[in-house]
């Protein structure tokens, strides 16, 4: 039971060295009146047909970095 112990607590720097990237940024904000922002649009028109009748405004995402040049998101593209 030591030995099992020792290994798992040896290993957690391994199993955490990777970080998280779950994280995805879009470009486009809806903004409404009193319930917040939702930053998940592609486009400045989804954006406005989200929030159509809503009350709201879009803006551009303050967070939104895009990817690099000539950079493919990896699992996106098979050959």
């Amino acid at each position: 039971m030591r030995a099992m112990l020792a290994v798992l607590i040896l290993s957690l720097p391994t199993l955490a060295s990777e970080p998280i990237r779950a994280e995805i940024t879009y470009p486009w904000c809806a903004q409404y009146a009193r319930q917040g922002r939702n930053c998940g649009f592609s486009t400045y028109e989804q954006c406005r047909a989200a929030q159509s009748g809503n009350g709201g405004y879009c803006l551009e995402n303050p967070m939104y970095q895009p990817p690099a040049y000539g950079a493919r998101a990896a699992g996106r593209y098979r050959r």
